[in-house]
């Protein structure tokens, strides 16, 4: 699912055997955004509405920033690095 190989990005050679698998780098960066991104939303929700603002409606914000952020950046880390190539995928799964 990478572009980088239709973008001209990608070599098509294969990472050491050291560097992290795909899905384990989707999920710390997933993680790490998701939790920056609710943070922010938080933040931007209390900016918003000023003395207006209530817990569940400053959770709904939290919550939709963090799940955006979290899902955006593991969509861009699927999509544009080089571990999640198809052969370096391949690799992995076959080491099993």
């Amino acid at each position: 699912m990478a572009l980088r190989r239709l973008l001209g990005w990608s070599d098509g050679e294969l990472m050491r055997s050291d560097a992290k698998p795909c899905s384990r780098l989707m999920k710390q960066t997933a993680g790490v955004f998701g939790v920056g991104g609710g943070m922010a939303f938080w933040v931007l929700c209390r900016l918003h509405y000023g003395p207006r603002i209530t817990v569940p409606r400053s959770f709904r914000w939290a919550a939709c920033g963090a799940i955006s952020m979290g899902s955006t950046t593991a969509l861009l880390v699927r999509l544009f690095s080089a571990q999640c190539e198809p052969q370096n995928i391949a690799v992995y799964d076959k080491g099993k």
